[in-house]
């Protein structure tokens, strides 16, 4: 068994900056509702799509439009108790941040005219700053709330990818929408979830995975510390070099992404001459560690 070490992350380190930062993302995460998703009634999708989507029924069947802190604060609820019970303290406590403080803000921030017939650009705009606050949220160990408490709880306790539930819930929500409101703003709503998705995507990486090919003479110091730093296993392959005939060995291992540099650097300091080649891995199937939340 590898001695584990803690990974060098050091923006979760400091809990008074992660609250401060989660208060931060909570307005901006508030504002960009206000801005770009209620003027032109886009639905972002989870929990906070369905909250919209109930102030917006409401408006339209009573008359009146009832707080959307209390809608969310109340489905979140559950969410929230999957959270504690099953991911982890710290993470739903910062994410609690995010869920109560944005939600508070939404009702704060005074309703802001549509500044622009664009509605495309609405959805795109709205869609990466969205994103943007979301991949924030992760990177520094929590998250938005709702439905994403589901889908990490599904993926790490129950070995099971909730993407297709939680988009077949989504395309729920926008029929529903779409059926009263028109489909006009679900089909920017549409837009404005897939652009999020990418933004994610791109700067969250924590549950995307990458293989590693390390030719090195110092295989078994690489093995060790890569276990070390990240707790997984490797392979390791025996060779010779074609070029200059010299024995070599070839390390193998799939690691998550957000920890090659990490990685990298650590096989520089034991081999500086190593040969490091690194692929993205689209799917694994067998036993692969995740870090715990915290």
């Amino acid at each position: 068994m590898f001695k584990k070490k803690k990974l060098p992350l050091p923006k979760k380190e400091n809990l008074a900056f992660r609250i401060i930062m989660f208060v931060i993302i909570s307005f901006l995460f508030a504002l960009n509702i206000r801005l770009f998703i209620k003027p032109i009634n886009l639905l972002p999708g989870g929990l906070a799509g369905v909250s919209l989507l109930i102030q917006q029924l409401c408006i339209k069947t009573f008359g009146f439009e009832p707080s959307y802190a209390v809608i969310n604060l109340v489905l979140n609820l559950f969410p929230i108790y999957i959270g504690f019970r099953f991911i982890g303290k710290k993470f739903t406590f910062l994410s609690c941040i995010v869920v109560v403080l944005s939600s508070i803000f939404v009702d704060l921030i005074p309703a802001i005219k549509p500044w622009t017939d664009e509605l495309l650009l609405y959805s795109i705009f709205g869609g990466i700053i969205h994103g943007a606050l979301l991949s924030m949220c992760l990177l520094l160990g929590g998250t938005t709330g709702g439905t994403d408490f589901i889908s990490i709880y599904y993926s790490e306790q129950k070995g099971v990818d909730a993407w297709n539930y939680i988009l077949a819930f989504n395309v729920i929500v926008l029929l529903i929408s779409g059926m009263n409101f028109g489909f006009e703003p679900a089909l920017f709503s549409i837009i404005f979830q897939y652009v999020a998705t990418q933004v994610v995507k791109t700067m969250y990486t924590r549950y995307q995975q990458s293989t590693m090919f390390i030719v090195t003479k110092e295989a078994n110091k690489i093995h060790k510390a890569i276990g070390n730093l990240s707790h997984h296993g490797s392979t390791l392959f025996h060779g010779k070099g074609a070029y200059e005939g010299k024995n070599v060995d070839l390390v193998y291992s799939v690691v998550n992404s957000d920890e090659v540099d990490m990685i990298i650097k650590e096989v520089r300091s034991i081999d500086e001459h190593a040969f490091v080649n690194v692929v993205k891995t689209d799917r694994i199937n067998g036993r692969f560690y995740n870090r715990p939340k915290e």
